[in-house]
């Protein structure tokens, strides 16, 4: 007899796996988090947070807080530059301003917030859900079988091991994850290719910014390579040493090896183009590999990947947090659609296929970024070509053996496999986006000519319990296309309809009216849902 019995165990509860447990609650699914610190995060770290992560928060009711709480940390929508020193010559401007060019993609914006800021936020609000967080407490030991997953847990401080038994484990347990490890999964890609570190000090930048806001800044300094991070109030800040260069140009990556608190004083004054006798405070000093690569599988019977335990990538893009939560994001629903019964087992199958292409370019990106704008000396041998960022963030595109992985959601097809585009909607006089129209469930939008497709789906959902709802989107109605955008971004004619999961992806449509709405829709949630 097992000590716990829950239907999800997640490994670790930093970023992702609070995410993933966070999102579990939304959705009803009780489950346990164990994570061996004490408590959420004590450094900054991920900081820049992209607008589809900000879409999974949107839809938890989150965004709100998240973006109150990043105003307290930063001055948003600043600018991402490359300089020489922060006091000397500006060398190129990535953005001038982070959200330029994608203001109108999204009801959400990018933004920085840094782990301290959000990990709190999302422990907090799973815990008013239900979830049950279990810190200070080690997973010792995991065995599957095929009805489910028996850990053996292990409290820090004081307790005997206890079991527990679940339907499915989550392995959010980081870079070093042990239980992908325990599971023999490779780690494919470019492997550890820096020893860096990030420098968190005190000084007084103000006069060095002047009245520049800049979000991130890249150093490529005749010594040095990183970049800098700055506090709201300009006193503070970390800057994260990638190599050091020496007198005769060559290239020293590994920075972490018996630093000094001296050493790195030196390195924070010559990042900022400062004398020696200006005063720098070194706080703290974190140790990491730059690295490159993702899981050769995301899935080993009931145990799921997600986060850095299923791909790694260097912070150039911001890209790894945000990978890592839209992992969640894909995981979360299907297990939830499991549990309760409305899904097949099948379902959670197709975790690994959507995601981990995903990773894996995603990862290529990342090092992409890294040698373009921090490290040329690195190899360059089947170097990805540097896609649009946007479409990272907002174009991925699932099953795409025969299409592009990407799509440009400045001009979104409504292809299924692909992100529902962001249109403005009027609901009763109150101004939404058609993503606010999914939640928990299927969502089926129509065109103006689509009653019949509505009146199927609450058919369905009455006498075969599907998870479906519907809505229509036209000139009037209860939501109201201000735009006049809708059939066109989604590909339909006024008697079509499109179906979108709960993670606002879609999975079907037809562009016209169809002679049987009712044996249609049913034909595709039985395959949807892998009933």
């Amino acid at each position: 007899m097992a000590d716990h019995e829950v239907p999800v165990l997640i490994a670790g509860g930093s970023l992702v796996g609070l995410t993933t447990s966070l999102l579990l609650a939304a959705r009803g699914v009780p489950h346990m988090l164990v994570e061996q610190h004490r408590g959420t995060a004590i450094h900054p770290r991920a900081a820049s947070f992209h607008q589809g992560t900000m879409e999974v928060f949107r839809g938890v009711g989150m965004q709100e807080a998240v973006d109150a709480a990043a105003e307290r940390e930063f001055v948003q929508n600043g600018a991402i530059i490359a300089v020489e020193s922060l006091a000397g010559r500006e060398l190129k401007y990535f953005y001038r301003s982070y959200n330029d060019g994608v203001e109108r993609l999204s009801p959400t914006s990018r933004l920085f917030i840094t782990q301290i800021g959000l990990e709190p936020l999302l422990r907090d609000r799973a815990r008013e859900l239900g979830a049950d967080h279990r810190f200070a407490t080690e997973l010792v030991h995991f065995e599957q079988d095929d009805d489910g997953v028996t850990s053996v847990i292990r409290p820090r401080d004081r307790g005997a091991e206890q079991t527990v038994r679940s339907r499915y484990l989550v392995a959010a347990d980081g870079a070093h994850s042990p239980v992908r490890k325990a599971l023999g999964i490779e780690v494919n890609g470019r492997g550890v290719f820096a020893d860096c570190v990030t420098i968190y000090f005190k000084a007084d930048v103000r006069g060095m910014l002047g009245d520049r806001n800049l979000s991130v800044v890249y150093v490529n300094h005749p010594e040095l390579l990183g970049f800098f991070r700055f506090s709201i109030n300009a006193d503070s800040g970390f800057l994260a040493v990638f190599a050091t260069i020496g007198p005769d140009g060559s290239r020293d990556s590994n920075v972490g090896e018996n630093i000094s608190t001296e050493q790195c004083a030196g390195f924070v004054r010559t990042a900022l183009g400062a004398g020696p006798e200006f005063p720098v405070e070194i706080d703290n000093v974190q140790r990491w590999g730059a690295a490159a690569g993702s899981a050769a599988r995301f899935q080993d019977g009931r145990v799921f990947l997600v986060g850095d335990a299923a791909h790694v990538m260097p912070p150039t893009g911001g890209f790894g947090g945000n990978t890592g939560i839209a992992d969640a994001a894909n995981l979360a629903w299907k297990l939830a659609m499991v549990h309760s019964g409305a899904a097949g087992a099948g379902l959670l199958d197709t975790y690994d296929p959507e995601r981990r292409p995903i990773g894996h370019l995603t990862s290529e990106q990342a090092y992409t970024r890294y040698v373009l704008r921090v490290d040329d000396s690195l190899p360059k041998n089947d170097l990805m070509d540097p896609l649009d960022d946007a479409s990272i963030e907002l174009g991925q595109v699932y099953r795409s053996d025969e299409q592009p992985p990407l799509e440009d959601p400045r001009n979104p097809t409504g292809r299924p496999g692909t992100r529902a585009p962001h249109l403005p909607l009027e609901r009763d006089g109150v101004s939404i986006s058609t993503l606010d129209l999914v939640r928990d469930d299927f969502v089926l939008l129509t065109g103006s000519e689509g009653q019949a497709w509505r009146d199927a789906a609450a058919s369905l959902a009455a006498s075969e319990g599907f998870p479906l709802k519907a809505h229509g989107i036209a000139a009037t109605g209860p939501v109201v296309d201000k735009e006049d955008r809708f059939a066109k971004a989604y590909g339909i004619g006024a008697g079509g309809t499109v179906l979108v999961r709960p993670d606002r992806v879609i999975a079907w449509r037809t562009a016209d009216p169809a002679d049987d709405p009712r044996g249609t829709l049913e034909e595709v949630m039985t395959r949807q849902l892998f009933r």
